[in-house]
């Protein structure tokens, strides 16, 4: 009876430490990435994923839960490691005008880089997606991306930068309908120098004070 008390505590341990992972989740989570940047969210499966992330079904539910759950992180990771250069562009230049030039000319680069998906996942991803849940959470990313530029192209216009009477949100929707386009048209096959022609024709449309 004494041995079986002493055992037990060791027998809880073993099973709550569970067996280490055998694969890197950093590398796989990227390999994620570019399974759905490629084929977009429907068209990637449960086994496509394992496939290309080099793991069982079972660690992938354990590490990252369902489909639906590690897109979502391979599209943070994504924003973070691919998609931050708005951002940067937005937070770095003074003014709206020099931001959006400078976004469309590195869109141009990134959205045509040699060996890896072209164009944009936020934007490819949603094609023919039928969930939900999925469909609205990158609508909602393309619309806040939308808000944030316009709220730039407000304060530009309240610094005497751009013209009283601009329609910030309509030059808004058209920067995202040009970023939008340039990302299909790298899928279809559009080369840097075509999309960077493509960014400088854009910008002939901004006013000027």
């Amino acid at each position: 009876m004494v041995r079986s008390e002493e055992t037990k505590p060791q027998v809880k341990a073993a099973k709550t430490r569970g067996r280490p992972r055998s694969f890197d989740r950093a590398t796989a989570l990227e390999q994620a990435v570019l399974a759905f940047w490629e084929h977009g969210y429907e068209a990637t499966s449960v086994s496509d994923l394992t496939r290309v992330m080099g793991i069982g079904a079972p660690s992938l539910y354990a590490a990252f839960g369902d489909k639906q759950a590690l897109f979502a992180e391979v599209v943070a990771e994504y924003g973070t490691r691919y998609g931050s250069f708005t951002d940067r562009a937005l937070a770095e230049e003074p003014t709206a005008r020099a931001a959006v030039a400078r976004i469309l000319r590195e869109a141009a680069a990134e959205y045509t880089t040699p060996d890896r998906p072209h164009g944009c996942l936020v934007v490819h991803a949603a094609t023919n997606c039928t969930t939900p849940e999925v469909e609205e959470s990158l609508r909602e990313r393309r619309n806040a991306n939308l808000v944030t530029l316009e709220r730039r192209i407000e304060a530009d216009i309240a610094a005497g930068e751009l013209p009283a009477d601009l329609d910030a949100a309509a030059l808004a929707r058209h920067t995202g309908a040009v970023i939008q386009g340039m990302s299909q048209q790298a899928r279809d096959g559009a080369s840097r120098e075509e999309l960077a022609a493509v960014a400088e024709i854009a910008m002939t449309i901004w006013p000027r004070t």
